[in-house]
């Protein structure tokens, strides 16, 4: 099981609201050949570590594809950059965040840097377990996931949260994946659910 986190307490220029940015997306990366098998709801949450800057739109992704960690890693930080992201310092605000939470049963590196360029592969993500704004996302898509270092399950990490997390589950817009973001006519033929599968028969 291959589980992405999208989120984004940016407005971008181009595609709008951060939840919009954060739904073209998953467009982009579905159109980039990513197969995204199911969303989880979007939640607003407050930034961690706590300071004053906006509010994130948080979300997680199952996908399937044939890149291994290091190509999909490669693929996140490119689209990242395609949508206006600057890595500038650690825990910065930003248009767009993309990251490779798990990778199937796949364990690689240790510690590293949330920010500030080409970290080395760590797969889990080092910090998903003590992040509510990954766990319950990603509870919504994989409730039987278990951490593929410490065995945990997710309720348990869940419960095993830091204290002072706030997290609230946002309404569907209506757009792409749920998103703001209505993707241009002309861009599919189909239309997207609010799980982001396509219907080919526009039903």
């Amino acid at each position: 099981m291959i589980l992405i986190g999208i989120g984004a307490n940016l407005a971008s220029p181009v595609y709008g609201e951060p939840r919009a940015t954060c739904g073209a997306a998953l467009a982009a990366l579905a159109e980039g050949g990513l197969t995204i098998a199911q969303r989880s709801r979007w939640y607003k949450c407050a930034p961690v570590p706590a300071s004053d800057q906006p509010w994130f739109v948080n979300a997680v992704v199952r996908v399937k594809t044939a890149l291994d960690p290091d190509q999909l890693i490669a693929v996140l930080l490119q689209t990242e950059e395609s949508f206006g992201r600057r890595r500038v310092e650690e825990n910065a605000p930003r248009i767009l965040d993309l990251d490779l939470l798990a990778y199937g049963e796949t364990v690689i590196g240790g510690e590293g840097p949330d920010d500030g360029g080409a970290a080395e592969t760590t797969v889990p993500h080092p910090r998903l377990h003590e992040r509510a704004f990954v766990l319950l996302p990603l509870r919504d898509v994989a409730p039987d996931w278990r951490h593929p270092v410490s065995g945990q399950g997710v309720h348990a990490l869940i419960e095993a949260l830091p204290p002072g997390q706030q997290t609230e589950v946002m309404a569907d817009a209506g757009g792409a994946y749920g998103s703001e973001w209505r993707q241009p006519r002309n861009a599919d033929d189909g239309r997207q659910d609010s799980q982001g599968r396509v219907d080919r028969d526009g039903k």
